[in-house]
């Protein structure tokens, strides 16, 4: 086996490596043995000279193993086992509500989450907006609540693709994290150390985006369709809109209020409607529980319409330590804000633009976001009612209403609403939301 200074030549050189370079490079990162010295100039080499479909697949692969991998075969589910991922967004809730609607069908959803990174909410952060939900359970739990319920969303233990971890804090404070290479082996690594059959991919186009334009956002789905296809894993992606938030609201708890309206059938924003099912979708297709697109739709609007889909999240919930009867007595346990205060349109006119990262980085600041590791979550505060892209609304018509701690953090979020709404005397060229399908 190469040293380790001899495989980032080889990388820096533009030589390809083999995969059994790249598993001992990655079982030293994991051992302790390759310095983070070198994982950074690896990072570096490949950032500058990328990597082929074949790379990606080893290293991903390599990742997945440098922990533990889970397995369900013994469990005699009689369903696949499924997951979705997402690129990362504003009012991007998806998570919630497919993973139960899913379950409903006939699916099992291992879903391991994140924390908000930037300006895009976490799911973890989310569900810890529920008193007593426990997002590190024993495995032991997690399996059974799998088996018996279909889906359990919890975080990523230490024991899940311990190399990415390391690998990801060094590429934080390198200027790397941008590598396409390397953000899909750190995306799937931790994903197929789920145990999946079949994954969905939800990669964002537009100003909430992780990826800055649609052509690198094209370019990480695809690389993500491949590598996880190539590692055994049936994998599709979606490029779905993020030029404004997905759904009309943003914040901790706020986001679960909607997620218990979705799911009961109070509320079902179109746009949020339309992703969820189009990724759902996909996720029953993956996974063989569909004839086709029709088919999927329609089981999925069943089990919604039945309360299936609203009892499976209902006893996921439960199952990890939160109320039981949450769904029914939801103001009794979800916080609310001190101070509400509405964000008014200067003029009249069309909303032709949309900010939507600056909304994102208002729900950070007013403390539903982290600027440091270690931050605490306000999970009460946030933005409602965002008015939409082409909406028309009159002068002091309210364009989002903020939801804060005081008054002094709910007008410095209500400046930041205004600077990232335009508006326009005429209606914007109306986008797609879901612009593309990969694999």
């Amino acid at each position: 086996m190469l040293l380790p200074q001899e495989i980032i030549r080889k990388k820096r050189d533009k030589v390809p490596l083999s995969a059994a370079e790249i598993g001992g490079f990655v079982q030293g990162v994991a051992s302790g043995a390759v310095s983070e010295g070198q994982i950074a100039a690896f990072a570096m080499a490949v950032y500058f000279n990328d990597m082929s479909t074949a790379e990606r697949v080893a290293l991903t692969l390599a990742m997945r193993d440098s922990g533990s991998v889970l397995e369900w075969a013994s469990l005699g589910l009689p369903g696949p086992v499924l997951d979705k991922h997402s690129t990362g967004g504003v009012g991007d809730l998806t998570s919630l509500l497919l993973g139960p609607m899913v379950a409903a069908c006939g699916g099992f959803v291992p879903m391991i989450s994140g924390r908000g990174l930037g300006h895009t909410g976490g799911t973890l952060d989310k569900l810890e907006a529920i008193p007593g939900y426990d997002i590190t359970p024993a495995t032991d739990t997690f399996r059974a609540l799998v088996r018996d319920v279909g889906i359990a969303i919890i975080g990523q233990t230490a024991a899940l693709a311990p190399a990415d971890k390391r690998v990801y804090a060094v590429r934080d404070v390198t200027a790397t994290v941008e590598s396409v290479a390397m953000i899909t082996a750190s995306i799937l690594s931790k994903k197929l150390a789920a145990g999946l059959q079949a994954l969905v991919m939800d990669v964002k186009v537009g100003s909430g985006a992780f990826m800055p334009t649609l052509q690198k956002s094209q370019e990480l789905a695809q690389s993500i369709v491949d590598v996880g296809n190539g590692a055994g894993v049936r994998t599709a992606a979606l490029l779905t809109d993020m030029n404004e938030a997905l759904a009309p609201c943003a914040g901790n708890a706020i986001e679960i209020c909607c997620t218990i309206d979705y799911l009961t059938g109070k509320a079902r924003p179109a746009r949020l409607h339309e992703v969820t099912h189009a990724l759902a979708a996909q996720m029953l297709l993956q996974g063989g529980l569909a004839r086709d697109d029709t088919d999927a739709r329609q089981r999925l609007q069943t089990v919604l319409d039945n309360g299936a889909a609203a009892e499976r999240f209902a006893r996921m919930v439960a199952g990890l330590g939160g109320p039981a009867d949450l769904l029914e007595q939801t103001g009794r346990y979800l916080a609310r804000a001190r101070v509400t205060l509405p964000v008014h349109a200067p003029q009249s006119g069309f909303i032709s633009a949309v900010d939507c990262r600056g909304l994102g980085m208002a729900v950070v600041n007013l403390g539903g976001g982290r600027h440091h590791p270690n931050d605490t979550i306000d999970h009460a505060v946030g933005l409602t009612d965002l008015a939409g892209l082409g909406q028309r609304v009159e002068v002091k018509q309210p364009l989002a209403l903020v939801h804060a701690r005081d008054e002094d953090s709910a007008r410095a979020a209500a400046a930041a609403v205004l600077e990232a709404y335009r508006l326009a005397p005429a209606a914007p060229v109306p986008q797609p939301t879901i612009y593309q399908r990969i694999g």
